[in-house]
C-alpha cells in the first residue's frame, strides 16, 4: 500500500523506518526542478530523502525503492533538464506540471525568467519528453485594478499561440486570497495596487469567472479549428463546467499514467489496486482486475481529483517569490531557509 514501510540505512549509518511511495510529487510546496534539482538527484542516488511535517515538524523518511512515477511541478524546468536521463536509466516514469503565466507588468512573479525564455524552455521540454507529458498551467487567475478577465484571456491567447501542439492540456484555477492571511499580507506589502481595503478584490466575482469560462471555451474552439485539440481543466474548483467542456483536473493523474505507460504491468496493477503485485507460490503475478480502487488522496481538498502520492517539498523554500503564493510566509523566511540548504542534506533544509 501507499504507506508501506521499509527499513533503510541513512547517510550516517542509522537503520530507520521509511515510507515507500509508488508516486512522488515534487512538489506542490516548492519548485524542486528550478531550485533543487541537484539535491533531488543526489537524494535519488542515495535512495531516500527526509521530509518534515509542516504542522508538527516531525521528521519522516521517504524511500525511492518502490517509486514508479514522479510528478514535477515548476515554473522553470530548465535546471532539471540535464538530469532527466537519470530517471530514464532507472526506469522511473515522470511528467511535468509547468506553470506559465504572464504577470510581468504587475511584478507578481518577480524571480521567474522572462516570458520568452520560459516559452522556449517549455517547448524544449516538450520536444524532449513528448507533448502529452507536459501540462500547461495558467495558475492562479488573479484580478488587479488593471487586469480584467478580458485582459487575462488575451494573455492566455498570446501564450497559447506560442505553445500550440507542445501540450495537450491547460489547467487553471483562481487565486485564494480570503482563505490565506499571508497571501493578503504579501499582496499588500509587495504591490502598489493592493491595500488592506481592496486586497480581496483580487478574487473574481461570479460574473468575472463566467467571463473566463466562456472566453476559454472560445479560445479552445478556435485552437481546435487550427488543429490543436487542447483540453481545459480547473484545479480543485467547486463548480460544474460540463456545459463548457471544462473538466475537473487530476494533477496526480492515474488515468494519464495508465495511458502513457500501459506496458508497465506493475504500475497499472498499482493504479487498479493501490498496491504493487506480489508473485504467488508458483512465481506468477496476479491478473490486473477490471475494477479500480478509489485512490483519491484524502489529504487534499474535497474537489481535488489527485490520487495518492507523497510530496517531498517544504514550505518557505521557493525563491520565485510569487506574491500570491500560499506556500511562502515571506521573502525573508525563504532567504533564511536557503542558507540552511545543502544538496547533500537529507531534506531540503536541515
Amino acid at each position: 500500500m501507499q504507506n508501506e514501510k521499509l527499513i533503510i540505512t541513512t547517510d550516517i549509518g542509522d537503520c530507520v523506518e521509511a515510507i515507500a511511495p509508488v508516486i512522488i510529487s515534487a512538489s506542490r510546496s516548492t519548485d524542486i526542478p528550478a531550485f533543487y534539482a541537484k539535491w533531488f538527484f543526489y537524494r535519488l542516488a542515495k535512495g531516500y530523502c527526509a521530509w518534515y511535517n509542516p504542522f508538527n515538524k516531525k521528521k519522516m523518511y521517504v524511500s525511492f525503492e518502490r517509486c514508479k512515477v514522479i510528478v514535477f511541478w515548476t515554473k522553470n524546468p530548465k535546471p532539471i533538464l540535464p538530469y532527466l536521463q537519470e530517471l530514464d536509466k532507472r526506469g522511473i516514469h515522470y511528467y511535468f506540471q509547468v506553470t506559465l503565466n504572464d504577470y510581468i507588468k504587475e511584478g507578481l512573479e518577480p524571480n521567474v525568467p522572462t516570458l520568452e525564455e520560459r516559452v522556449k524552455t517549455f517547448r524544449l521540454l516538450s520536444k524532449m519528453i513528448g507533448h502529452e507529458k507536459i501540462i500547461w498551467r495558467f495558475d492562479p487567475l488573479i484580478i488587479t485594478p488593471l487586469i480584467t478577465p478580458r485582459n487575462l484571456l488575451s494573455r492566455i491567447w498570446k501564450i497559447g499561440n506560442l505553445l500550440k501542439n507542445y501540450t495537450d492540456k491547460l489547467v487553471f484555477s483562481f487565486v485564494d486570497v480570503k482563505a490565506y492571511r499571508k497571501v493578503q499580507n504579501n499582496l499588500v506589502k509587495e504591490t502598489s495596487f493592493f491595500s488592506k481595503e481592496n486586497v480581496v478584490t483580487a478574487e473574481m466575482s461570479d460574473n468575472q469567472r463566467q467571463e473566463i469560462f466562456e472566453g476559454l471555451a472560445k479560445l479552445r474552439d478556435i485552437w481546435s479549428t487550427q488543429g490543436w485539440h487542447i483540453k481545459l481543466a480547473t484545479c480543485a474548483e467547486d463548480i460544474d463546467l460540463d456545459k463548457y467542456g471544462i473538466e475537473h483536473n487530476r494533477c496526480i493523474d492515474g488515468e494519464l499514467m495508465e495511458r502513457l505507460w500501459s506496458d508497465d504491468y506493475d504500475l497499472v496493477y498499482y493504479l487498479h489496486t493501490g498496491k504493487l503485485p506480489q508473485k504467488d507460490i508458483f512465481g506468477e503475478k496476479p491478473l490486473i482486475p477490471l475494477f479500480k480502487k478509489n485512490l483519491k488522496d484524502k489529504g487534499q481538498r474535497k474537489m481535488c481529483g489527485c490520487i495518492i502520492s507523497k510530496d517531498i517539498g517544504m514550505y518557505n523554500t521557493c525563491s520565485h517569490f510569487c506574491v500570491y503564493c500560499y506556500a511562502n510566509n515571506s521573502k525573508d523566511c525563504v532567504i533564511k531557509n536557503k542558507l540552511r540548504h545543502s544538496y547533500e542534506s537529507e531534506s531540503l533544509i536541515d
